[in-house]
């Protein structure tokens, strides 16, 4: 069974919508994964520079 069924009645428009929101969920995704990875190395990063500016008043 397919995962859209009346893909092949679909207009060429529609076909064209679909697959951009299917592209475009995907790079929400990916950039959510890779967020996810990065987030730890970002909060190290802040709390290096709050510590940095605190012990360079």
């Amino acid at each position: 069974m397919s995962l859209i069924p009346r893909w092949r009645y679909m207009t060429d428009e529609a076909k064209a919508l679909t697959r951009r929101s299917a592209v475009s969920a995907l790079v929400v995704l990916l950039v959510l994964v890779v967020f996810r990875a990065l987030l730890p190395w970002v909060l190290l990063a802040v709390v290096g520079w709050w510590v940095w500016k605190a012990v360079s008043k």
